[in-house]
């Protein structure tokens, strides 16, 4: 019996960052050794034991073959025989797939130290195709360490756009989607989440509402980037310049999405676009199964952000009304994210990021910096 540290406490050490949670791979045990053992049996799809002091997870070495579609489609093989090397092989990206013996040695049979040298997101094997899980993963990771300079190496982006190809991604359940949005959504660039999945074609499969923002313009006094797709991954940065709470940037992401439905004879005026886009809200959000507070934080956005930005040259029963239809009175927490996710609108356009404050503690607003005249007349006016 070998014991085996894994996955991301052994990448986060190479990367000089904290090691928070860590995961244990077991060779060379059969479940009732670990159970003589003292190891508590917790794993459902295969054997995950708790130890006995530490409580953390020991997982037995397996391998898996691809039986069916979707992330559940496999069968698992637990056995003594199983090797390190056969159970790193089945991880998704190279720099989870290395591990450190009882003598701290690195074990890297497939090249992640390298790859985090060369600052690449890169599959293990063929094997990631199996999983559509993994797409998310990958994505998911280019959030989180794209500040370091990391990208998703092409054979990987090719072999992603393949599962989009194929129709694996559409196998993927909606609590999955939102497990891992809702990861991204705290991670310190969400938009280079998007931005991955849409570079592989799987944002049009997963998120049609946002990939339908790609290539819709919007009038370029008010917005100098001028592509509504664009807008929105600025709107992400901005977002997560401004806070890290998940219900805000959800939001934020979402505010825009009736402009996907203007026709467009129309552009690039979006008129009408807040009552479309709450409805596109409540439509997402009901198809990924997404917690109440987030969806009603996201669909209040969508619907009065227009009106929050002309708040300057509105009556007082016109800021009334919208203070009662955000029930603001009442639920003043989120009247104040809803404000955050607004700010986040304004600065995610071209020329008009600004200061900002350093994030704010999750659920509480960022003060709004002070705006030059010119900025007060935008805000006015700007649809």
């Amino acid at each position: 019996m070998e014991v085996y540290l894994v996955g991301g406490a052994v990448r986060d050490a190479l990367l000089g960052l904290p090691v928070g949670e860590r995961d244990w791979v077991v060779v060379g045990a059969s479940p009732e050794d670990m159970e003589q053992r003292g190891y508590r049996a917790v794993g459902r799809d295969f054997p995950v034991f708790l130890h006995p002091e530490t409580h953390e997870e020991y997982a037995l070495a397996r391998t898996e073959r691809k039986v069916g579609r979707g992330y559940r489609g496999f069968e698992v093989h637990c056995a003594p025989d199983v090797t390190l090397e056969d159970d790193l092989r089945r991880r998704d990206l190279t720099i989870n797939a290395m591990a450190r013996d009882a003598g701290d040695r690195l074990v890297d049979p497939y090249g992640g130290r390298a790859d985090i040298e060369h600052k690449l997101l890169r599959h293990v094997s063929e094997a990631f195709a199996e999983d559509p899980v993994r797409i998310l993963r990958v994505a998911r990771f280019a959030a989180r360490f794209a500040p370091l300079g990391f990208s998703v190496a092409p054979a990987t982006v090719a072999l992603m756009r393949s599962m989009v190809d194929s129709g694996e991604v559409d196998a993927l359940v909606p609590e999955r989607v939102w497990q891992e949005t809702h990861k991204a959504l705290t991670e310190p660039r969400p938009d280079a989440f998007l931005a991955v999945l849409r570079d592989c074609g799987a944002l049009a499969r997963i998120f049609p509402e946002l990939d339908a923002l790609w290539g819709v313009p919007q009038p370029p006094r008010w917005h100098p980037e001028i592509d509504t797709g664009v807008h929105m991954l600025l709107v992400m940065q901005a977002a997560a310049r401004l806070t890290d709470n998940p219900r805000v940037r959800f939001a934020a992401l979402l505010h825009d999405l009736g402009k996907g439905e203007t026709p467009p004879d129309a552009w690039p005026r979006h008129i009408g676009h807040e009552d479309r886009g709450a409805r596109l809200v409540r439509q997402l959000s009901d198809r990924l199964r997404v917690p109440t507070d987030f969806r009603h934080l996201a669909e209040l956005t969508a619907r009065w952000h227009g009106l929050a930005h002309r708040a300057l040259e509105l009556k007082a029963s016109t800021i009334l009304q919208l203070l009662e239809h955000c029930d603001a009175l009442r639920r003043p927490d989120r009247f104040r994210e809803f404000l955050l996710a607004c700010e986040a609108d304004f600065r995610g356009r071209t020329g008009w990021e600004g200061p900002t404050s350093a994030a704010a503690p999750a659920g509480r607003a960022a003060p709004i910096p002070s705006q030059d005249s010119s900025q007060r007349r935008s805000m006015r006016r700007w649809p």
